[in-house]
Order: structure tokens, then C-alpha cells, then sequence
């Protein structure tokens, strides 16, 4: 990354004597030193009214409308079981949602309202939503000045630095996702803090491990960890900083280096500092935020279910452990699975002879999963072999037992063969048979393993809290069911299948009844349960597969869904929330003008890389060193963060919308302030002149900079021509192109803004002309007849 002395063209760079004889004047030094510092005021003063701006956008009307919207059925929910100590499951880490709690404690919400329907009145239920939306659009507004920072820092012109900024400014899509109760203004703030951390960190890279070098490396990983610690998308940052860093890296090791080669000892430990600063420290930030949700959330709550029994047991009023009742043999219970909530269930009428592909089955008795309850649930857990008759009962069920099953209702065994399953003709069918082929040649089908989750060693198989897995005893697969419905032949039905692997997380199952123990039974008698305690890394690991397993599982179609190739031409928005009586709807749309820009600059970086290559291959130098560097380093950067936050995206298979965009949006600005300042500081002159002929000595005819001669001598020879690179055509020339063309850009882009501004804001409500006219990519709007 090349960046210039703060202040770009406007400002002089000052030089301190080396020495007195140096100093020709002290009052010429002085004045230098004035003018360098009045050259700073300009970039201050924008930076003051550009955030002004921003707290204005973000901040006008922000208690409209005063119903919940969208998302905030979700992260204003989660703030209340935080603050009711609730414990609840999510796909996000906690940071994000961490800060709106932190909020909702600041001005004493005790968490009641549970934000369970989009439209429910805040103002009826007495809901601090302002408070809650104030987070994310402090958070959205402070970003606004980081782009600015980011490109004051990196040595670019004042309107270059305008141009980034307000891109992300008079976005609509940035402000209306940073005036609700969401995630992505946090996202977006601190993806934005740890590019401006890096950047002060590699201008001072010339001095290393000095106390400001310490400071903004170990900035760029706090903010790094904020950023994976609010959603896990965070780790495209990480790939951004990580890719800089190790070009950095690589610099470092090369002995022909322009300041001096390190020796192995010193270039370890810039590599130790790096992973420390870059890595560790993020890394246990992020584990912190864990601890602190672990420690807040103590209290039983709906995201049991999603954790282990033993999880379950550290938690306060849990159902599920207070209620668990050791199974022995000869009980009858009923089974659900742990994901679907089915039960397994069995009735007379047997599997069709063909299915509709053609596949034959073993027409035996139907096993499926049913989602109620019903005595056509109920099995008897039998022992693989029979006790003597005088010690029959009191046996109790142990984890690892191989055991049978026995429906009651039909009288038949439950069984498993390798036959294919009506769905899965890789997996198994699961069916029932009668005593006498139970007891026969059926037997070894009828065995099942019984493999408790956590258990240690042969211990006791309970209701609720006993989740296990149901392994076939002779071909090892474990009874699986899903959530596509059987034909109308099984009533609409779940799928009951023997599943080959093994390690699946969804192979799960609990006893969720004993139908058959009496009511005075001394297992029912309760004593008084005590917190387990388990060690935060396990429950940590733990949490971490659930959320990734679930994240994974995020596969159905969403009518807002759309995919990555729409993203940068913005062909589909969301509709966040709509009130029929007076017209108004928040549709959730970025400002087109501006993400057409911004995509058409990638497009023209790219082609100039491209150019620029083609070039140099056919040993013509367009650009000088110096400017190829700074482009290629800095501008490259933001190209890259860009293209780190948007193409992963093309291989997930989830649910994706358009805030998924929103990073790398912001990047997008970067280039294009970036880019904007490249070709506007050129002096349109005719190809000819850009020609000079040199003489044998490789001195240039024209007169031009000593800058210039130096190049031109560079490998030249007698009569040979080059083009003059652009810095010398641009030598002297004016700022006054870039400010119109900066000029230009904003207007368009405030216009796009205020044209689109009413679905942003959601008011004023729009008349159905009025929708179609902003219906420019056929966007889904609401209202338009």
C-alpha cells in the first residue's frame, strides 16, 4: 500500500533542517510549518460537515415507524433474553447483539416485550426502540468519517476523500440498514475501523515496533475481532488484512530490499508481533464475547434445544434435566427427534410395491415420523435378550445396550434391512415385523445400539435429557428422518431411514414420554438439582458446531433472497415493512446511481490494470514508477478488500440477500474516490505530444523536470521514443477537473438519494404513479397499482 504525506496536493510537505546550515531563513521554515498546518483545515472542515451529514441522515425520523420491522423480530428479541438472562440460540457470535442489550440496560428495559410479529406497536407494548435504533445509527454515522479517514490517511485528495465518503454517505441502502435494530451497521463500522488501523499502521512501517507501531497493530486486531465477533462473514476482513500483511511480509524478507535486508532474527519478529497483534489478540477477544454471553444467559430458555443435555444442566430451570427419568427395560416410551420434533411412529399400512421411480420396496409395515402425539407412538424397549421370568422388571436401560423395540399397538419389532428407503436410495428403509420372524431368522435386523450423546461409560439411558443415537446393530446406520413429506400413501408423513453416516449431527433422537410408569412411581420423586458446571472452551466448541451446523442448514428460498450477480447492478431489493392505510413501505435498496458508479469503476480499475500489463509486455511505460506503485498498492487494496467481501459469497450455498453487500460496497467507494483521483489529475494532451525523441545520450529534446530527463535516460538509447508517463503530463496541472468531476458525482448521487429517500425513510406514503416511477429494475414494490 503507497500512501502520501497526509494532506495530498493541498498541502506542502514540511522538511526539517538536518543541520543548521541547512536553514537558510527560520523565518521561511517558520511560515512553511504555518502553511502546511492551514493546508490541513480544509480536510477538517469537511470532515466536520460530512459527519454532521451523517448524524443528520441517520438520525431524522428514526422513531418512524414505531412498529417492528423486519429483522428486528430477531436481534430486538435476543437484546430482551439478554437482559431477562434468558438463554436463546442464534447463527451470529455475540458482539453485535451484546451492544443492544448494553443499550436496552442503559436506559432500563427490563426485556418484557418479546418482538415476536413484524407490526407489533412498540408504543402499546412500552418499548424503547428508539434507544435500540440509536445504537446502529451511531454506529452507521461514525462510518461515514472512517471513509474519510481512510483516504486522508492514505494520502488522497480532498476530493477524492468526498467522493468515498459520501458514495457511503447518500447511500440508501447503508442508512436504512443502520436505523433499525440489525446487525450490519456494527459490521460494516468496525470492517471499516480495522482498514483505517491498518493503513496508520503501515505508514509507520519505516518505524517498527515503536509505540505508535504497537498501538494501531494491536487497533487493527481489536477492531478485527469486532468485526468477526459480530457476524462470521467478518472473516472476509480478516482475508483482506491477512493478504496485505503477508505481501508486507514478503517485502520484509527480501534481502535486495530498498531500506536495508533483515536478518532472520529481526524479520521474526516481525512475523511474532504480526500473528500476535493479528491473530492471538483478536482470537481471545473473540473468545471473550463468549465468556460474557455465557455468564449473562444462565437461565433455561428456547435455545435449549439446541445444545446438548449436558450444556443443558449448567442452565437454571431447565425442563429438560428437571424432568429426565431413568428408563429400565419393558417401559414404553415415545421417541422425537431432536431437530424435527417428530415422533416415531409405525401403523398398519405397508410401503407400495413401486415407487415413482420405479424402485421396488419390501411392502412391509410403514415406520414414519408423525408430529403428534398418538398411541401409535408408543414402543416397549426390550432386552436383546430376555431376563428369567423371576427378574424380569427393574432393569435399568444403559448407554452402548443393544436393545429392541416392540410396537405396541401393532404387535410387531422394528427393524431395519438393506433395502432402499422410498427417498434415499442410498439410505436405508426402516419397517416392522412379527414376533415369530423377530425371534427367527430376523433377529440380528431387530438389534439396535443405543449411544448416548456425552455419556460416559455404561450410564443410565433417561427421558429428555438421554439424546442418542439409534445404531442398526448389524449394518451400522442410524435411524435419520427429514422434512420432505412422504406421498399420500403415508398420510404426508416424515421419512424413517437408516442414514449411513454416522457422525451426522441430525441423527439425534430423545425419549420424550414413559407412558407406562405409574404415577407413584419412586422414579418420579424429584430431588433438588443442582448447576452442573462444564468448562467454557467445551461449551464454547460446542455452540461453535451448532451455529455452524445451523448456518449451513440455511438453505430454503426466501421470496427476498437473491444471489451475488445481482448485488453490484442492485436487480433486487427487500421489503422490510409496509402499512396499508397511508401507503408507506420501507424497501430496503441501495441508492442505484451510486452502485452503478462504483460497479463501473471496478470494471474500468480492472481494465486499466489490464492495459497497464499489456503495456509493460510491449515495453511501453504509460505510467512511472511511482504512480504505478501507489496504484497497484493502494488503490489495489480497496480492490482487493473489495473482491475479499464479495466473491466467497458465490460458493455459499445459504440463504443470501442484499445487506451481504454492504462491505463490499464500501470498497467499492474506496476505488472509486481512488480511482476518480487517478484520471482526473491528467492533462488531456494529444497522443503526439506525449512523444519525445531522445538523443544518444538518452537526454530528452523537450524541457522537461529533471524528474522527467532521469526517466527518459533511463535505458535509452539514440533516436528511441517513449511515452511520457502521466505524473509528468500532470506536472502543474490544476485541481480544477477533479473538483468538477467531483461535482458532478455528488449531485447525481444526491439526487439518486432524494428520489429514493420516501422507501428509505418510509414516509411520506407514495401515490401508485409515484411507486411505478421508482420501479427502475422492476423492483418489487409494494403499492404501484
Amino acid at each position: 500500500m503507497s500512501v502520501r504525506q497526509r494532506g495530498g496536493q493541498a498541502g506542502k510537505k514540511v522538511e526539517r533542517p538536518s543541520s543548521p546550515e541547512a536553514t537558510t531563513d527560520e523565518s521561511q521554515v517558520l511560515q512553511q510549518i504555518k502553511s502546511g498546518v492551514k493546508s490541513e483545515w480544509d480536510y477538517k472542515l469537511a470532515l466536520f460537515i460530512i459527519t454532521s451529514i451523517a448524524f443528520l441522515t441517520r438520525f431524522w425520523g428514526i422513531n418512524h415507524p414505531n412498529e417492528v420491522v423486519f429483522d428486528e423480530v430477531h436481534f430486538g428479541k435476543f437484546a430482551s433474553y439478554y437482559l431477562q438472562r434468558t438463554y436463546f440460540f442464534d447463527v451470529h457470535p455475540p458482539f453485535g447483539k451484546l451492544l443492544f442489550a448494553l443499550m436496552g440496560w442503559f436506559v432500563g428495559y427490563d426485556g418484557h416485550f418479546h418482538f415476536d410479529n413484524i407490526g407489533d406497536s412498540y408504543i402499546t407494548n412500552n418499548v424503547p426502540y428508539v434507544a435500540f435504533r440509536a445504537m446502529p445509527a451511531l454506529l452507521g454515522a461514525l462510518t461515514i468519517p472512517t471513509v474519510f479517514l481512510i483516504m486522508w490517511e492514505s494520502g488522497y485528495t480532498l476530493p477524492a476523500c468526498i467522493v468515498a465518503s459520501g458514495l457511503v454517505l447518500f447511500d440508501n441502502a447503508h442508512i436504512g440498514q443502520t436505523r433499525l435494530i440489525l446487525l450490519d451497521a456494527t459490521l460494516v463500522f468496525a470492517m471499516s475501523v480495522s482498514v483505517l488501523s491498518y493503513v496508520r499502521f503501515y505508514k509507520l512501517r519505516h518505524a517498527p515496533f515503536s509505540r505508535k507501531w504497537w498501538k494501531w497493530l494491536l487497533l487493527t486486531g481489536v477492531a478485527l475481532s469486532c468485526v468477526i465477533s459480530t457476524k462470521y462473514v467478518g472473516v472476509f476482513t480478516f482475508l483482506t488484512i491477512g493478504s496485505a500483511v503477508a505481501l508486507d511480509l514478503w517485502g520484509l524478507l527480501d534481502v535486495n530490499r530498498k531500506y536495508g535486508a533483515l536478518s532472520l532474527p529481526e524479520f521474526g519478529k516481525h512475523f511474532g508481533a504480526r500473528v500476535f497483534g493479528l491473530i492471538v489478540v483478536p482470537f481471545f477477544f473473540y473468545l471473550f464475547w463468549f465468556q460474557v454471553h455465557f455468564a449473562i444467559l444462565y437461565r433455561s430458555g428456547p435455545g435449549d434445544d439446541f445444545m446438548s443435555p449436558e450444556f443443558q444442566e449448567t442452565l437454571s430451570d431447565n425442563i429438560m434435566t428437571a424432568s429426565s427419568v431413568g428408563i429400565d427395560y419393558y417401559d414404553s416410551i415415545t421417541m422425537r427427534h431432536k431437530d424435527t420434533k417428530t415422533y416415531l411412529h409405525s401403523h398398519p399400512d405397508k410401503y407400495p410395491l413401486r415407487y415413482e421411480d420405479g424402485r421396488v420396496s419390501s411392502q412391509g409395515q410403514q415406520v414414519t415420523g408423525y408430529p403428534f402425539n398418538d398411541t401409535n407412538n408408543h414402543w416397549q424397549i426390550l432386552p436383546s435378550q430376555p431376563f428369567p421370568e423371576d427378574n424380569l422388571l427393574g432393569h435399568r436401560v444403559k448407554s452402548g445396550d443393544v436393545v429392541k423395540f416392540r410396537h405396541l399397538v401393532t404387535d410387531t419389532y422394528l427393524l431395519s434391512h438393506d433395502v432402499a428407503s422410498p427417498y434415499y436410495p442410498t439410505n436405508q428403509e426402516f419397517t416392522t415385523v412379527s414376533l415369530e420372524q423377530a425371534d427367527g431368522d430376523r433377529f440380528n435386523d431387530t438389534l439396535f445400539e443405543l449411544r448416548v450423546e456425552g455419556a460416559k461409560g455404561k450410564s443410565d439411558f433417561k427421558s429428555m435429557s438421554g439424546q442418542f443415537k439409534l445404531i442398526h446393530f448389524p449394518t451400522k446406520v442410524a435411524m435419520w428422518t427429514h422434512t420432505t413429506p412422504l406421498p399420500d400413501w403415508a398420510y404426508k408423513q416424515a421419512e424413517i431411514n437408516g442414514n449411513k453416516n454416522v457422525q451426522q449431527a441430525s441423527n439425534i433422537w430423545y425419549v420424550d414420554d414413559i407412558p407406562s410408569i405409574p404415577a407413584d412411581s419412586e422414579r418420579l420423586k424429584k430431588e433438588p438439582r443442582k448447576i452442573k458446571h462444564v468448562p467454557f472452551l467445551k461449551k464454547y466448541i460446542e455452540l461453535q458446531r451448532a451455529i455452524f451446523f445451523h448456518n449451513n442448514a440455511l438453505t430454503s428460498s426466501h421470496p427476498y433472497a437473491s444471489q451475488p450477480l445481482q448485488w453490484p447492478f442492485l436487480l433486487r431489493g427487500v421489503s422490510f415493512w409496509t402499512q396499508n392505510d397511508t401507503r408507506q413501505q420501507i424497501y430496503f435498496l441501495g441508492n442505484p446511481v451510486g452502485w452503478w458508479m462504483a460497479s463501473s469503476v471496478l470494471a474500468i480499475f480492472a481494465g486499466i490494470v489490464g492495459a497497464d500489463q499489456l503495456s509493460q509486455r510491449r515495453g511501453i511505460d504509460s505510467l512511472d514508477e511511482r504512480t504505478r506503485s501507489r496504484f497497484y498498492n493502494s488503490t489495489g487494496f480497496f480492490f482487493l478488500a473489495w473482491a475479499a467481501h464479495y466473491l466467497p459469497f458465490y460458493l455459499m450455498g445459504r440463504q443470501l440477500f442484499l445487506h451481504h453487500y454492504l462491505p463490499a460496497h464500501l470498497a467499492s467507494a474506496l476505488v472509486t474516490g481512488a480511482l476518480l483521483e487517478f484520471v482526473m489529475n491528467l492533462d488531456p494532451v494529444a497522443l503526439e505530444t506525449n512523444i519525445e525523441n531522445e538523443n544518444a545520450n538518452g537526454k530528452a529534446i523537450t524541457n522537461k523536470s529533471n524528474q522527467a530527463k532521469a526517466n527518459a535516460g533511463k535505458g535509452a538509447t539514440g533516436g528511441q521514443k517513449r511515452v511520457v508517463p502521466a505524473k509528468e503530463r500532470a506536472a502543474g496541472s490544476g485541481m480544477l477537473g477533479l473538483w468538477g468531476a467531483t461535482g458532478v458525482v455528488l449531485s447525481l448521487v444526491i439526487w439518486g438519494w432524494w428520489f429514493f429517500l420516501p422507501l428509505t425513510y418510509g414516509k411520506p406514503g407514495l401515490s401508485a404513479e409515484e411507486v411505478v416511477r421508482r420501479k427502475w429494475m422492476g423492483y418489487d414494490l409494494h403499492f404501484a397499482k
